[in-house]
């Protein structure tokens, strides 16, 4: 019996089991399965719909959360941000007339001014970026609410209302965004010469120094990047709601840390790429809709995210343990 030929079935074999993704691709399509199996109501185009649109907010800032895993670094002011540009976009909208779409862009810039704020304070002083951005998250937070008294704004103009609600191409506006985003901090990271250092400051932040990486600056950049994608999923959700809630982006900060690690992120550093952020928040976004569609408590979907967040961080440091052993 004649053998295959290795060179025909090598590239599907480790397209399917040699990539870092395949495991947590594979998972993700377990638990798909086996919702639809349960649930007669998970695999309808409604449902579809309304998961992959959640998808688009939290996997926005997830992805940015991503750059930063990737430097060894972490933002913990997401959330905050998200919430403040919502505000700071509807307030420009409503109360100050101003375009809704240069108001759409004037927040995004202000998201990225923040994440400035954040990798300049973190580099200027040589501080922990946990750290910084726990406090950062309550100065933006205490901004949000001194802006809007805890009150939402309303009105939000109708012409900017499709960025939340409408479809293109049968897919929601906000997953159109999302893969755009996707595809360009893919390329960035993958193949750009920013990408390979983002990787090399990971590993050792000294070496690449010695090796003549400007550090700060790309840990700087690499803030505004992460709060940029932050504001913008706080304006998609805007857009989407109608109003500027105070609330917007509380719950994001949890999955943003629990799906990179998912997606095979090291917490530590220069391992995974972003898509895997995605793939983990999908994950984490399909079983908080069974927990809906099983009519469990919705209280449950925090339980079930701090666990997340705890579980994927464990595993993360057993497999690094593991690894070191190896090496040994």
């Amino acid at each position: 019996m004649q053998k295959p030929d290795r060179k025909s079935i090598s590239p599907a074999f480790r397209l399917l089991f040699g990539n870092q993704l395949s495991g947590i691709v594979l998972a993700l399509l377990l638990i798909i399965l086996v919702a639809s199996l349960f649930s007669p109501y998970f695999l309808t185009p409604y449902n579809i719909s309304i998961t992959i649109r959640s998808l688009a907010f939290v996997g926005l800032v997830s992805l940015g959360q991503a750059l930063l895993l990737i430097l060894g670094d972490l933002d913990l002011s997401v959330g905050s941000i998200a919430g403040l540009c919502g505000v700071i976009g509807g307030k420009l909208m409503v109360d100050f007339h101003v375009d809704p779409f240069l108001s759409f862009a004037l927040a995004l810039v202000c998201g990225a001014g923040c994440g400035f704020l954040n990798g300049l304070i973190i580099n200027a002083l040589n501080l922990n970026a946990l750290v910084v951005t726990i406090g950062m998250a309550g100065v933006y937070g205490g901004i949000n609410l001194v802006i809007t008294t805890g009150k939402a704004i309303i009105g939000i103009p109708q012409a900017i209302r499709f960025l939340g609600t409408g479809d293109l191409f049968g897919l929601p506006f906000p997953f159109v965004v999302l893969v755009l985003m996707l595809i360009l901090v893919y390329a960035l990271t993958m193949f750009t010469p920013f990408g390979r250092y983002m990787y090399a400051i990971g590993n050792s932040r000294d070496a690449a120094k010695m090796l003549g990486i400007r550090v700060a600056r790309i840990r700087v950049i690499c803030f505004m990047l992460a709060c940029l994608l932050a504001s913008l999923a706080g304006m998609l959700m805007v857009a989407r709601l109608g109003s500027s809630q105070p609330s917007i982006g509380e719950t994001w900060v949890l999955t943003s840390i629990a799906a990179p690690v998912i997606g095979g992120i090291a917490t530590t550093g220069g391992i995974g790429n972003p898509a895997g952020a995605i793939v983990g928040a999908a994950i984490i976004g399909v079983i908080e809709n069974i927990i809906v569609l099983f009519g469990v408590s919705p209280y449950w979907q925090t339980v079930v995210s701090g666990a997340i967040v705890v579980i994927a961080v464990s595993l993360d440091a057993v497999s690094r343990w593991l690894v070191r052993r190896k090496k040994l």
